[in-house]
């Protein structure tokens, strides 16, 4: 995961800072006694559509993926649905809710294939330490052929939050999808990306942070995926993008900074009378509606997904020719 924790123990409370990728959070924990969490969102069967478990596999890197078809009647279009960073389950779950259960959960003539990452879930294979974000689009090019050698669907594309994104333009470059729906992506440089998340997140300890001192930290240096983070620049894979692009971001997202990927995404990508490019207000990372954006409030917010988002996507997706 990248990640530490330091504290010290006073009057029975945990006080100290959680690091992740190069930025830090304050973190204090205390006994307490679990609650349950109200996730209404999420899906409950009976389902009024088909479901099927599903492997596809990525044999130059031995991984085995497992996932869920979602199969609503009359389905002619399919959605790959590629998780954000880190080791996740086909739900893409954090902090009980699970955004991609509840996003296939369409119930409106859109198929969805979702999968465990590599080595997570029901998924086998395929990882070890110098593992980067170009090995993860080899499964999602993998997923991708298992849908189109199905011969069931009549146009296949990509749904991807964050990291998933990336993913996205960088099949979309290679011309492998029909179409794509970008969550909280990003379209700068990644060491930029990093930098912001800092400048948002780590208080006056990143008051003074640089590009030049973010790239000497410890933790990013010790890290391929990170590596090879900071120095992918999206630009040029997005310039190369060809088929229809929805692109969606939130104005609270302290992750992937609407304010500087959205810009970026709309001076890059081509022109195509179905693009489309929408910033949503008060959306986080997660697009729940939110006060701060900051990642501790994510398990807070009862919300899953925002409604609205669903609804435009499934409006864009219906409408491609």
């Amino acid at each position: 995961m990248n990640a530490s924790y330091a504290a010290h123990l006073e009057n029975g409370e945990l006080k100290g800072v959680f690091t992740q990728n190069g930025f830090k959070l304050p973190l204090n924990l205390k006994p307490g006694e679990p609650a349950k969490a109200n996730r209404h969102q999420t899906p409950q069967p009976p389902y009024p559509y088909e479901t099927e478990e599903v492997t596809f596999s990525n044999d130059k890197a031995g991984a085995t993926l497992a996932g869920t078809l979602t199969i609503p009647a009359d389905a002619k279009c399919v959605l790959l649905m590629v998780t954000g960073s880190g080791a996740q389950n086909r739900d893409e779950e954090v902090f009980e809710h699970k955004p991609f259960a509840v996003i296939a959960d369409t119930r409106a003539g859109i198929a969805t294939l979702r999968y465990d990452d590599r080595a997570t879930g029901k998924s086998v294979g395929g990882m070890d330490a110098n593992v980067t974000t170009k090995d993860f689009a080899d499964d999602a090019l993998a997923g991708i052929e298992w849908l189109r050698h199905s011969g069931r669907f009549k146009k296949v594309g990509i749904l991807g939050h964050s990291e998933g994104s990336s993913i996205a333009f960088m099949l979309g470059a290679q011309k492998k999808v029909d179409f794509i729906v970008s969550l909280a992506g990003p379209a700068v440089k990644g060491d930029s990306i990093l930098l912001a998340q800092n400048k948002l997140l780590g208080g006056d300890a990143a008051k003074d942070l640089t590009i030049e001192k973010l790239r000497e930290m410890p933790q990013i240096k010790q890290s391929p995926w990170i590596q090879w983070f900071i120095d992918y620049d999206p630009q040029s894979d997005i310039a190369k993008i060809k088929c229809p692009v929805m692109a969606l971001n939130g104005s609270k997202d302290c992750q992937v900074v609407a304010s500087q990927s959205v810009p970026a995404l709309r001076r890059t990508l081509p022109k195509n009378k179905q693009n489309l490019i929408k910033q949503y207000d008060g959306l986080n990372h997660l697009f729940q509606h939110c006060q701060t954006g900051l990642p501790t409030e994510y398990g807070t917010i009862e919300e899953t997904f925002s409604e609205e988002v669903i609804r435009d996507i499934i409006t864009w997706v219906k409408q491609l020719k």
